[in-house]
């Protein structure tokens, strides 16, 4: 049984005595046993037998119905704003019957953009519950972002906050199908709006609202629940059309992973019990929705939200609030770690770290051991596939922290040579397909970019991967983002991987620069951490001891701010290649 990748070695993680106790097959096994929680049945989703969860919620209407069962626990901290989830539930019944006295039924959208805020959930589950599709809208675009996601998604109706509606109001004339507007956070009623909190009243109003019921609405697994728009690196955005059952099989997803960390150990899972969780990414992403919130709720955790993500405050957070798990993507983890002020708050509650995303460099994992005293977790997911397809936590973790884990049991993976007609052996990099009942239906009215994408159940990634074999998958780039030097392949993510190890480096990208007769050449665009400093010259000879030459960065250039990324965590390549070039004149 022996699964320790070159154990031992410099700068790598040794296992404890007799880990792991259990194969990830014998894990698995267990696991998903008939009577067990993650039990597993054969399901026909658009005529293709699929494995599923059995004991996954079978719409987000059962969701928030189940969270009910929690009562005056507490599901939202926001600044003095303490919500629990009887209030919650409240809320959303109240608004959901007044979505339906709107005339909002089974398969409208209505479009959402918020700051995670208490009622993100409240109109999430309210649109959701009678059968219409939640469109949630990145709180970061512009007036004409949003306005496009409307146009295109063909919203009836938005709830939204008062800094959004600033930008929406200027384009809604050109926007015929958007009937209504709920606005939020704002002092008095717009025109051609209604305030959220006329109709539902401020937070520590929920709680006295009548106990009712949600409105009547018949809903099956497969019916339409979201449409999450992809991240937009290049070109449009485009809406990924999800169901009910994909959404809510993360709620098994997320806590399979977790449960197989202490089987490999030699240990029972304990029974689960609330936490209390900093979330800080946003819940207009696929991530906090689908992989975190969702899956909050059914189980009770009390979930700590931040009006702006700022490292210091979430320090002091994590030590206030007793804080057990945090992350999301990256880049949260090393600002915890490397903030000046870390050793001076009570960490001592946080009991993982994980995120998903965007690939980590291995040091990052380290760190979070022995820097946080926290398990490191990490995923794989995209917007297409609702999030959650891979997983590990802790040992699993360590052990392989190049590798965002093996599929979930109800997943499957493989790897697909260039153009998608043979798959290719244990080892060999690739592009990565997926298969499994959180793969989206559909692009939202795309139906060339839908057949080229989802393949027979299948989605292409557009990562390029290989897969170990025990089944842990190793994303080593995204297809795009590849250098190609004179006919070599550099995958940026190991070279990226190789700039974090240096001690002074705390951010780094590495994009391809034109070249005459190689085609590209590597370049690196790096930040480097409070207080340390580092050359051009130096980090090229740091990489040129670890890497083969033709890897090398042929530039490097700093910047004193983190790199720009997106919502998801993902660098944003284009920007840093026009950064680049403003920075070599």
């Amino acid at each position: 049984m022996a699964e320790n990748h070159e154990a031992g070695a410099p700068g790598r993680w040794t296992p404890p005595a007799g880990w792991p106790a259990m194969s990830r097959a014998d894990v698995r096994a267990a696991l998903t046993a008939p009577g067990m929680p993650f039990e597993m049945e054969t399901v026909a989703i658009d005529g293709r037998p699929t494995r599923t969860w059995k004991n996954a919620p079978p719409s987000l209407r059962a969701v928030i119905e189940t969270s009910r069962a929690h009562g005056n626990a507490t599901c939202v901290f926001y600044e003095d704003e303490r919500v629990s989830y009887d209030a919650v539930f409240r809320a959303t019944a109240a608004l959901a019957h007044h979505l339906r006295d709107l005339g909002i039924g089974k398969g409208d959208r209505v479009a959402l953009a918020l700051r995670n805020l208490p009622e993100w959930p409240v109109a999430f589950f309210a649109i959701t519950a009678l059968g219409a599709i939640c469109v949630p809208l990145n709180a970061w675009w512009t007036a004409d972002e949003l306005a496009f996601a409307l146009a295109d998604s063909g919203s009836r109706a938005l709830i939204c906050d008062g800094e959004r509606w600033a930008r929406v109001v200027g384009v809604r004339g050109a926007l015929p199908d958007l009937e209504a507007c709920i606005v939020s956070r704002i002092d008095t009623a717009p025109d051609g709006a209604e305030r959220l909190e006329d109709l539902i009243g401020a937070t520590d109003q929920w709680q006295t609202l009548p106990d009712r019921n949600l409105p009547q609405a018949d809903l099956l697994p497969e019916d339409d629940a979201t449409i999450f728009y992809t991240s937009g690196t290049t070109g449009k955005p485009k809406g990924s059309l999800g169901t009910h059952r994909n959404i809510c099989t993360n709620v098994l997803s997320s806590t399979y992973n977790l449960a197989s960390a202490p089987l490999r150990r030699g240990e029972m899972p304990p029974e689960p019990s609330p936490k209390v969780i900093l979330l800080v990414i946003p819940l207009f992403h696929v991530t906090a929705c689908s992989a975190a919130m969702v899956g909050y709720f059914v189980s009770g955790h009390a979930m700590v939200f931040m009006h702006h993500w700022d490292a210091g405050e979430a320090l002091a957070l994590i030590g206030r609030e007793g804080v057990n798990l945090t992350g999301g993507v990256p880049t949260i983890a090393w600002q915890l770690l490397d903030h000046p002020d870390r050793a001076k708050h009570d960490l001592s509650s946080l009991e993982l770290v994980s995120y998903g995303g965007a690939p980590a460099a291995p040091d990052l994992v380290r760190r979070i051991d022995t820097g946080l005293g926290a398990a490191p977790g990490s995923g794989w997911g995209m917007t297409e596939t609702m999030a959650t397809v891979t997983g590990h936590v802790a040992e699993d973790y360590l052990n392989r922290p190049d590798s965002c884990g093996p599929p979930v049991a109800v997943a499957d993976l493989k790897i697909m040579d260039a153009d998608g007609t043979r798959e290719l052996p244990v080892g060999e990099v690739g592009e990565l397909y997926a298969f499994g009942p959180m793969v989206a239906k559909a692009y939202w009215n795309r139906p060339e970019e839908s057949a080229a994408t989802f393949i027979d159940g299948w989605v292409r990634t557009g990562d390029l991967a290989r897969l170990d074999e025990e089944g842990f998958c190793y994303i080593v780039d995204r297809a795009k983002d590849m250098v190609i030097r004179g006919g070599e392949n550099i995958y940026s993510s190991e070279v990226e991987n190789v700039l974090y190890e240096h001690p002074a480096v705390t951010d780094a990208a590495v994009i391809g620069l034109p070249h005459k007769q190689l085609g590209e050449e590597p370049a690196a665009v790096v930040h480097l951490a409070e207080g340390m400093a580092a050359s051009e010259a130096e980090l090229q000879a740091w990489v040129a001891e670890r890497l083969a030459h033709f890897k090398v960065p042929v530039r490097v250039v700093f910047t004193d701010a983190l790199l720009p990324r997106n919502a998801n965590g993902k660098i944003l390549k284009k920007a840093l290649v026009r950064f680049f070039q403003t920075a070599m004149r």
